[in-house]
């Protein structure tokens, strides 16, 4: 009876950690929809912003601002997580900017830091042409 108990339990307990992650990601897609919605102009430029939880102008943005922004609306801070990984672990981040450290104001919007964070400590999709 004990066994069956702690199966049962343990059963209920993967499923609804599946089920958490798959409202989650769909939560954040959902998230990340809604900001299509708003009037953006594309915008590269550097900025200095606030930081943590600093971001470029609303109606200004490239498109990892779009995942910086639907992240937030869930109260992650990518600008600061990626800053202290990238303080932590600088060499292993790419070197495509010859960069000597970190800056807090444009590291989490570029494309290959947000990759190489993600493939650090989130899910990573395999790039292919065969979805």
């Amino acid at each position: 009876m004990k066994r069956r108990f702690i199966h049962i339990v343990l059963f209920i307990s993967i499923v609804s950690a599946t089920f958490g992650q798959a409202t989650f990601y769909d939560r954040l897609a959902d998230s990340a929809l809604t900001l299509t919605n708003d009037k953006v102009i594309y915008d590269p430029s550097y900025f200095n912003i606030t930081y943590p939880n600093g971001d470029v102008p609303a109606h200004k943005g490239v498109c990892t601002d779009v995942i910086i922004r639907a992240y937030r609306k869930f109260g992650v801070d990518l600008q600061k997580l990626i800053h202290e990984d990238m303080v932590a672990n600088f060499s292993i981040y790419p070197n495509k900017w010859g960069l000597t450290q970190t800056d807090k104001n444009i590291d989490h919007r570029r494309v290959p830091n947000q990759m190489k964070f993600f493939e650090r400590f989130g899910t990573v999709k395999k790039i292919t042409n065969n979805p």
